[in-house]
């Protein structure tokens, strides 16, 4: 299940790749399948880490190389401009110091390089810090959310950083309706009856992803689409006359 569309990187064989927190390796494996691109996952997470290296072992190659690591956002293990284009996908809204996070970003991609971002969406996240609040609750847990990004706030934060706004879409509308379920029942969550039976329709819609369920998401990702996933471009110098 893919959040970002990779296509919009526009890489090329050879290319190097970062996904900065990434988790359980989601674009870690769309990324090592495409031709000759090489892909570095980074999190702090051990355990993820150790489920993306099952993942890499279990789908198909591009012929690029494939590494993954355990590092700090704030404090990047690579030399400046070392990659042609970094995604950062969900990761921002658990940052302490997203400024922080930025800059390194930015130490690390090569000018003229593409970066992906994607966040919750806002007014679909505020709903679940609603439903769920207080102690224990959605907001409160470790590792979790700590912001909420509306999309004239994250381009400005991107902005300041110089990066430049190239385009944004909104993704995973049907899973909208699964986090307000959770928050709801926040007391039981995936022991709630109803939240279990819409789990089980999204890994049915993920596995089979029938032509009904995508063209309901692609009408319902504008409305309602749980991410905002916008691409910027690191501008490259501009030529001494």
């Amino acid at each position: 299940m893919l959040t970002l569309r990779l296509a919009a990187l526009g890489l090329e064989p050879g290319a190097r790749v970062l996904d900065l927190g990434c988790g359980e390796g989601r674009h870690v494996h769309g990324l090592a399948g495409l031709p000759g691109v090489h892909v570095v996952g980074l999190d702090a997470h051990a355990p993820s880490l150790a489920k993306a290296a099952e993942g890499l072992d279990q789908v198909p190659h591009g012929g690029g190389a494939s590494l993954l690591i355990r590092g700090d956002a704030f404090r990047l293990p690579f030399g400046d401009g070392a990659f042609q284009a970094v995604v950062c996908s969900e990761v921002l809204e658990h940052l302490p110091d997203v400024a922080g996070a930025l800059r390194e970003i930015d130490r690390v991609l090569a000018p003229g390089g593409a970066l992906a971002v994607s966040v919750p969406r806002a007014w679909p996240e505020r709903l679940c810090w609603r439903l769920a609040p207080g102690v224990g609750g959605y907001a409160d847990q470790p590792g979790g959310h700590v912001r909420i990004f509306t999309e004239a706030g994250l381009k400005a934060a991107l902005r300041a950083q110089g990066f430049a706004f190239r385009a944004r879409h909104f993704a995973h509308a049907l899973h909208t309706p699964y986090w307000w379920l959770k928050t709801a029942f926040w007391s039981r969550r995936d022991d709630h009856p109803l939240v279990r039976l819409y789990h089980r329709f999204l890994v049915w819609d993920l596995m089979s992803r029938p032509r009904l369920t995508r063209w309901l998401e692609a009408l319902l990702d504008p409305l309602m689409g749980k991410s905002l996933v916008l691409y910027l471009d690191k501008p490259a110098p501009r030529a001494v006359a």
